[in-house]
């Protein structure tokens, strides 16, 4: 049985991130989708709603668990005996940022590999912090992130 991991901060999650969940989700016997609780950073969604929004849209997917976790990703994957790290890259850019990362994970836990998956091409341009900008404008991110999730955030930000 080969379990993977999914790691992400996933504020707000997209459509691109539950394209990747799937995808893994077909590869993989289970996928632990893990939703990285980070102090240092000033989400938009706390980490609960972050959650539940993931949670209800992978609902439908056997095999995939969403979790939240506090520690390091390989910490995670060993005290889950997960052996494969999963990835989403969109360009050359985060092909470095990930590849840099995933020697890091490699130097801390040598079991643990990191499996790079490209994005699908209709979400290459979709990235969280985008969202949360266009949000400020009032654009519509309707094709971006799930329904459940634009009535979300929505209604954390005044609408639109």
């Amino acid at each position: 049985m080969v379990k993977a991991v999914f790691p992400g901060t996933f504020d707000p999650p997209t459509k691109g991130h539950i394209n990747l969940i799937k995808r893994g989700a077909a590869l993989f016997d289970t996928l632990d989708v893990v939703i990285a609780v980070n102090t240092n950073k000033m989400p938009l969604l706390t980490p609960e709603e972050r959650m539940e929004l993931l949670s209800e849209s992978v609902k439908d997917l056997s095999g995939v668990k969403v979790t939240l976790c506090n520690k390091l990703i390989v910490d995670y994957a060993v005290e889950n005996d997960i052996k494969v790290i999963l990835r989403g890259i969109r360009n050359v850019a985060d092909f470095g940022y990930e590849f840099e990362l995933s020697m890091m994970n490699k130097q801390l836990k040598s079991s643990i590999e990191t499996i790079f998956l490209p994005t699908d091409p209709k979400y290459f341009v979709l990235r969280s912090s985008s969202i949360k900008e266009l949000l400020n404008f009032h654009a519509d991110i309707s094709g971006m992130v799930p329904a459940h999730v634009e009535k979300l955030l929505k209604r954390k930000t005044g609408g639109y």
